[in-house]
């Protein structure tokens, strides 16, 4: 039976595994928002849809980047996972 310590930590290591593997996209349009819009402000230009292309491209360039370290940590995570319900179970 697991304890509640164990499923702590499993929960633990897996929020983890989702900021570390999200944080490429999320710190690029962040980036890309921040530059667009200072870019609106400065040409008093007020068009919506203008950033959503650069966002677009700019998350589609982080997965590319950084795609192999993010299915690296998912599958390491998912490795550790299983050898832990191993452990757990037997």
């Amino acid at each position: 039976m697991l304890t509640q310590s164990e499923i702590l930590t499993v929960m633990r290591n897996a929020i983890y595994v989702v900021l570390v593997g999200s944080a490429p996209m999320l710190i690029a349009a962040l980036l890309i928002g921040l530059i667009v819009s200072i870019f609106q402000a400065t040409t008093q230009i007020n068009e919506q849809t203008l950033a959503f292309v650069p966002k677009i491209i700019g998350i589609f360039l982080a997965i590319l980047i950084f795609g192999g370290f993010i299915i690296s940590k998912i599958t390491d995570f998912t490795g550790l996972l299983f050898q832990s319900i191993e452990q757990m179970l037997g």
